[in-house]
């Protein structure tokens, strides 16, 4: 045998969902079988899900995943399958990548190196195997092997390098190769964040280069666990050259990519290396758990059965399409795995809630274009009405997405008529509300128990937070009604210095925006106007939206609220909070970097006022982000203190650090001169 059909899956899994989780296995092999793969990639801990969180360490949890395995062994009868699953070994849990052939255990790789950085916390739950140690393990009465190992089927040599793995400077692939490795599996949960799959596709063609051998990589897909999003794109390669690459942001629950390799290419590559040093001796040898395997002639190609790139990969804008195909299949995914019956939005005018509109609209949108109506409608069983509406995304989106303006006394007929016109784009269910009386009745309430009125002049943040908080027990009651998931608009840039009102605009169950910044926000809403994004007309509704100066429109009119009054230009907030936050940069480091940034547009003094206005707030607010809504992970600038930025909620609010940046300031030739 020296050329054979491998296939590498996506799957969309849910912790703890087992009767999902097996669905959807079998639905892969299935594929895999149709395809004529004879070698299959699940991804990593495919049978319990990646997220079940602290749930690993519960015994149950493991006997299940077991069971489980067991349960699928028939399913792979003449097929070679990678799983994987949590595996105790001597009190200890190993994330393990169990190899099956023709329905048989042949035994499990241990994976070496955990990801704990970042949003991963796998050395919580997991132990990572030493290289070189190989043991075995005893389930229900049987040994198998485990640990750092390889096998031999059919004479096909197959080794594993489990997501983590391959993400290192001494990747267990150096091993293979010594060892004459054919094929690398690479079974994944690697998270999306922006242009991270140009990463992954690097290390999967340097791999199969540097290895000599087959590279298959598998991977999630969709929203698994709540805040972290997968994106798929499955990959095939050998000899440096990527031979499929499946599709991302699929909304299948499983999708196998396939090719043939030919080993005897590969093979014949070693021989060529002279830098190759082949692993001998009596550890090379058993190194390899060797199985029987009777593989079948190679079947011929069946149509379409590789999938190419969207087209929208090599667009100038990816960012764009990435941003919407991301969070619109997270949107998807969480009201369909929630059961919740739909969304609830306080649609304002604004940028925020009309970008939280639109990738509603989008998650219709994309669905309905990659499976069509009937199995776009079928993921949504709990939701039968939405069948009569069948043909129309933006008749389906009014029946997924209720929405509702809030006017008080301060607001415009400017953000009416936009908010009006967003949900008329996009189809969504529009209701107009006045709650002035309820923000009245507060202030008559309170200004009685104090024994004064509240004015402007004294109670400026108090009136502004009122007006946000009376908001939310209405549109806490329609999503009450409707049985409706509640958005809350809040973004990265105002999750940084909290320029959001508790209980009020935070109002929510989810922040489908929370990890995206606002001048990006405000970009891609602008690009969405004037051009569309692939597949998704133009949206002229959206420039009642994008002519507007951000405002929380909270103030009287006569104050000309806007936000970037009340804070700073969003482009400098975002690259002060990336320098801060992100490269953890001390006050007078990112006061500097600001100065070679917006030097040319805004003076020093100024540039330094708003550096330490950041830092303040982002001190004073540390307990807003612990309370927000959950978010979707977006890029590697989160700011979610439970799954990426850890920062104490009470500290020393970089007193000392503040004040040698206004000494430095003091102390520049563009200093104002003192009296």
């Amino acid at each position: 045998m020296t050329r054979l059909r491998v296939g590498a899956a996506v799957l969309n899994q849910t912790p703890l969902d087992w009767a999902g989780n097996a669905a959807n296995i079998r639905t892969a092999i299935a594929e895999a079988r149709a395809l004529g793969v004879t070698v299959l990639c699940l991804p990593e801990l495919c049978v319990t899900g990646y997220g079940c969180e602290d749930a690993f360490q519960a015994p149950g949890v493991q006997e299940a995943a077991l069971a489980v395995l067991a349960e699928l062994l028939p399913e792979t009868r003449g097929l070679v399958v990678s799983l994987g699953l949590p595996l105790v070994h001597r009190n200890g849990i190993f994330n393990t990548a169990c190899l099956v052939a023709d329905g048989r255990i042949l035994g499990f790789v241990a994976k070496q190196h955990l990801a704990g950085d970042g949003l991963h916390y796998e050395p919580r739950w997991f132990k990572p195997w030493p290289a070189g140690v190989r043991s075995t393990v005893t389930i229900a009465g049987a040994a198998y092997p485990l640990g750092d190992l390889a096998f031999e089927v059919g004479g096909v040599r197959l080794g594993f390098e489990i997501c983590e793995d391959a993400w290192v400077a001494n990747r267990p692939g150096a091993t293979l190769a010594a060892h004459g490795v054919d094929v690398v599996l690479n079974p994944s949960a690697s998270h999306f964040a922006f242009d991270k799959i140009d990463i992954r596709r690097r290390f999967v063609l340097e791999g199969s280069r540097a290895f000599s051998a087959a590279y298959v990589y598998a991977n999630l897909v969709g929203c698994e666990a709540g805040r972290v999003l997968y994106d798929g794109g499955a990959m095939v390669a050998a000899a440096g050259q990527l031979l499929a690459a499946g599709p991302r942001f699929t909304y299948r629950d499983a999708h196998v990519t396939a090719a043939v390799v030919d080993l005897a290419a590969t093979r014949l590559a070693q021989h060529r290396s002279a830098s190759a040093r082949p692993a001998l001796g009596p550890e090379a040898d058993a190194y390899f758990v060797s199985a029987e395997f009777a593989f079948p002639p190679l079947a011929p190609e069946p149509p379409a059965a590789l999938v190419a790139p969207a087209v929208w990969e090599a667009s100038a804008r990816r960012k764009d399409e990435e941003f919407a195909r991301a969070v619109a299949l997270g949107l998807f995914d969480y009201m369909r795995k929630s059961r919740a019956r739909g969304f609830v939005l306080s649609l304002s005018g604004g940028a925020d809630s009309a970008a939280c509109a639109v990738l509603v609209h989008l998650m219709t949108v994309f669905g309905v274009s990659e499976l069509g109506w009937e199995a776009y409608l079928a993921k949504l069983p709990h939701l039968p009405a939405l069948g009569a509406l069948a043909g129309d995304a933006r008749a389906v989106t009014g029946g997924l997405l209720t929405c509702a303006y809030q006017a008080t006394r301060h607001s415009g007929a400017v953000t009416r008529e936009a908010a009006r016109a967003v949900a008329e784009e996009t189809g969504a269910c529009f209701h107009a509300l006045d709650v002035d009386a309820l923000v009245e009745g507060y202030k008559a309430l309170v200004a009685g128990a104090i024994g004064r009125p509240l004015d402007w002049g004294h109670d400026d943040v108090a009136l502004q937070n009122i007006q946000a908080r009376v908001r939310a027990p209405g549109i806490w009651l329609l999503a009450n009604l409707q049985g409706g998931l509640l958005l809350t608009t809040s973004n990265r840039s105002e999750a940084a210095v909290g320029y959001a009102t508790m209980d009020g605009d935070t109002a929510g169950g989810l922040a489908p925006i929370g990890g995206i910044d606002k001048a990006f926000l405000r970009a891609w809403l602008v690009r969405l106007e004037a051009e569309g994004l692939t597949g998704v007309p133009r949206m002229p509704a959206l420039g009642l939206v994008n002519r507007q100066a951000p405002t929380a429109e909270l103030r009287p009119a006569a104050h000309h609220q806007t936000d970037e009054d009340d804070l700073m230009p969003y482009p400098v907030l975002d690259a002060i909070e990336r320098a801060a936050i992100r490269d953890k940069l001390a006050p007078l480091a990112v006061h500097q970097r600001m100065l070679a940034a917006f030097g040319d547009r805004h003076a020093a003094p100024m540039l330094a006022r708003w550096v330490e206005r950041f830092f303040r707030l982002w001190c004073q607010n540390q307990w807003k982000r612990e309370r927000y809504a959950p978010s979707f992970h977006l890029d590697d600038e989160n700011l979610d203190p439970k799954t990426w930025c850890r920062f104490p909620i009470l500290s020393g609010n970089f007193e000392r650090e503040l004040a040698a940046l206004r000494a430095a300031v003091l102390a520049s030739p563009e200093a104002p001169s003192r009296p």
